[in-house]
């Protein structure tokens, strides 16, 4: 019998995360969740803070131990913050922020690219955001971490071309899911009205995207972000 092909997907138990877990299950692939929060019933899951880097290393470890080689990993795990001025963000927000959507990126990049190297195969997929391209005001902190996970992934794809890894990021618009509460009701206005096609994304429109940065079938690019913004991209 084949071995299985695994996909780790942090932050999968709901919203995008679950949404992608599902899609990538259509293509054959074995999704293991990585979160502090449990999946649906019947859903593999690993516990683990993406910002713990003990933890990082120990999901590694659980995961080829008790699931598999791990092919793919989507560094979805994030979260935006209260919506908040520069001048009223307390520092712990700040850092909370940072901690989960650029360290854990990191982390959980570094850990899982080490055990795909001797393998030579591997799909890393990270999740951005248009605001880390233009910045969204109220949200400085998410901004200025998802400007960081660019940054990251175009950093790591050039170190890891070549050898049969590749490393790429998407870059959605506001997409439809349970975050967007966390944010006021103004600043979700702010995102749509931004949007040539004046409507949210959807979770499945991401997961599609994902799918395929996820396979084989994307085999020449690396370093790259791609947006998913409802014509809203300015670069």
């Amino acid at each position: 019998m084949a071995q299985q092909r695994i996909a780790v997907v942090t932050g999968g138990a709901k919203g995008i995360g679950a949404a992608v877990a599902d899609r990538l299950e259509q293509d054959r692939l074995t999704p293991v969740i990585w979160d502090i929060t449990s999946p649906s019933a019947g859903r593999r899951h690993v516990a683990c803070d993406v910002s713990d880097e003990q933890a990082v290393a120990d999901a590694v470890a659980a995961t080829e131990r008790e699931h598999g080689p791990i092919a793919v990993l989507v560094n979805n795990a994030g979260l935006t913050g209260p919506s908040t001025t520069v001048a009223e963000t307390p520092l712990a927000q700040w850092q909370k922020v940072q901690a989960i959507n650029l360290t854990g990126t990191f982390l959980c990049a570094r850990a899982v690219a080490a055990v795909m190297l001797p393998r030579a195969y591997g799909r890393i997929i990270n999740i951005a955001s248009l605001a880390g391209k233009e910045g969204t005001p109220t949200l400085a902190a998410y901004s200025a971490a998802k400007a960081g996970v660019i940054a990251f992934t175009k950093a790591h794809g050039k170190e890891l071309a070549g050898s049969g890894i590749l490393v790429n990021a998407v870059a959605p618009a506001a997409i439809e899911t349970e975050l967007l509460q966390q944010m006021s009701a103004e600043t979700v206005a702010t995102m749509i009205a931004k949007s040539p096609l004046k409507r949210l994304g959807t979770v499945d429109e991401l997961a599609e995207l994902v799918a395929w940065l996820a396979s084989e079938r994307c085999s020449f690019s690396t370093g790259a972000v791609f947006d998913l913004s409802g014509g809203r991209a300015t670069y």
